[in-house]
């Protein structure tokens, strides 16, 4: 990427790690933290019970959808420049959504801070690869602190949506990202390496709006399928747009000369079986992740604070499994190892969950097999992340990360409305009746579980065993 000198030294570049994993933890925060505002937005904005899930999905979309665009421009016009006008963005955006007076300004401001977000995610990423990439030990490290600041966001959503609803009002729990943005927009040019821009291009507007629109209208049919009918006209338009949008991308993918995404790419080896690993492991966590917190509510009449305060000890498990124990795993068996048997463990966690009660409690439903599932969680997630990264050239690392970010977010987005539809069709639905949501959580933790198991056996298929030291060993980590 052109003529760099070597990225900042000593604790300039763990206070860059620090900024860049608020990065992730902002990001995904961002997708939990309005939860518990939903009733009083519902109120104050005008929303029906139909479109208010779309304060969450316009958020998601637009992260998911943009993620391959952010990723093209930061390997285009320099990852610190994206990484710091996505913190613009998304100041922006939060700033709308805050002081929104009806449905369409709340629905702009929500997809405003997911574009802020798609520029922001995968730029962090490259950096952090630009920064520790030429040491494998300090880089296994590096992810595995920003890895944790996933699961630490999610919850911490949950946990401040609840203080803030309940305390402040529900604009906060957007206002409170714009002191944190204005920080890092601060911090971003003496802390982040500059870089050279990787070249000359174009950007792909048709491919961007195609993939975007394409997921927009696949996860609109089916989160509305199960109200509307899996048979009715609406779905299948719905669905049969989003297939003609997706179809539109792989092809125009193909054929333009400077792409968004370089279909070829998925030819490295490991890169597109890693990249499975994300789209499944998001496809079965963030269900369960959904209906754990409305089984604590809903069933066991847990109010926002309390739910938000019991998932802290999976939060604490996740991050300490992904510091501690899934690098010490990766440095002796390389990240094939952890990848299977963190997904397979998943799948054991959520088998226990699926044998909650309408009677159970905390300590005996939820918090053992809780526990387990996010052991799975933190063993399978830093590896399956750094190969998807490390396997792509150097100078195509932005496209690399915005392609896992993607696998990720989509594979949430999927495996919630699929999870959302199984639930609802054995009495999730039915509000006030502990027996039949008990049996709808049931079969999403089960129909979750199935999803990680699938993934398991997958990774076990189609991972190329890989040492760990080979991790980032090719990656470009300099700077001008």
């Amino acid at each position: 990427m052109g003529t760099e000198s070597k990225a900042g030294g000593g604790t300039t570049r763990w206070w860059a790690l620090a900024l860049i994993a608020t990065a992730q933890f902002m990001v995904i925060m961002d997708t939990s933290i309005i939860g518990v505002a939903l009733p009083q937005m519902q109120a104050d904005l005008g929303f029906t019970q139909h479109n208010l899930s779309w304060v969450f999905n316009a958020y998601v979309i637009a992260l998911g959808g943009l993620l391959l665009l952010g990723g093209r421009l930061s390997d285009l016009f320099g990852a610190r420049r994206m990484f710091a006008t996505g913190w613009l963005v998304l100041l922006v955006g939060s700033l709308v959504a805050g002081l929104a007076t009806n449905v369409g300004i709340e629905l702009t401001g929500r997809a405003i801070q997911g574009a802020g977000s798609a520029l922001i995610a995968p730029s962090a990423l490259t950096l952090l690869m630009m920064i520790f990439g030429a040491n494998p030990k300090e880089l296994t490290k590096a992810l595995a602190l920003y890895g944790a600041a996933a699961p630490a966001g999610g919850t911490a959503g949950v946990f401040l949506g609840g203080v803030i609803t309940e305390y402040i009002s529900w604009p906060w729990v957007f206002f409170i990202n714009i002191p944190i943005a204005a920080i890092a927009l601060i911090a971003t040019p003496a802390l982040m390496p500059g870089g050279a821009m990787g070249g000359r291009g174009s950007v792909d507007i048709f491919g961007a709006l195609t993939v975007t629109l394409g997921l927009a209208a696949a996860v609109y049919g089916i989160v509305r399928a199960p109200e509307a009918g899996w048979g009715s006209g609406e779905t299948w338009i719905a669905l049969g747009v989003a297939a003609v949008l997706l179809v539109a991308f792989v092809v125009s993918q193909a054929v333009r000369r400077e792409p968004l995404m370089r279909l070829s790419i998925f030819r490295t080896p490991n890169l597109g079986a890693a990249n499975l690993a994300q789209i499944l492991l998001g496809g079965a966590w963030i269900p369960m992740w959904f209906f754990l917190n409305l089984y604590l509510q809903q069933v066991l009449d847990y109010t926002a604070f309390p739910s938000g305060a019991a998932l802290l000890p999976m939060t604490a498990l996740i991050m300490l499994g992904m510091i501690v124990l899934a690098p010490r795993i990766m440095g002796a068996f390389g990240p094939k190892v952890p990848i299977v048997a963190g997904l397979l463990i998943l799948a054991t966690g959520m088998g226990w969950l699926s044998q909650i009660r309408p009677d159970g409690t905390f300590w005996v439903d939820v918090l053992p097999a809780s526990l387990v599932a996010a052991l799975g969680m933190s063993l399978a997630f830093i590896p399956s992340l750094g190969t998807a990264i490390s396997s792509a050239r150097p100078e195509e690392g932005g496209l690399a990360a915005g392609i896992v970010n993607t696998s990720y977010q989509v594979g949430s987005a999927l495996g919630l409305a699929a999870m959302t539809a199984v639930a609802a069709a054995f009495g999730a639905d039915q509000l006030g009746n502990p027996q039949a949501l008990t049996d709808g959580f049931s079969a999403a933790f089960l129909g979750a579980g199935a999803i990680a198991l699938v993934g398991s056996g997958i990774a076990l298929v189609t991972l190329r065993r890989t040492p760990a030291a080979e991790l980032g060993k090719d990656t470009d980590v300099t700077t001008t």
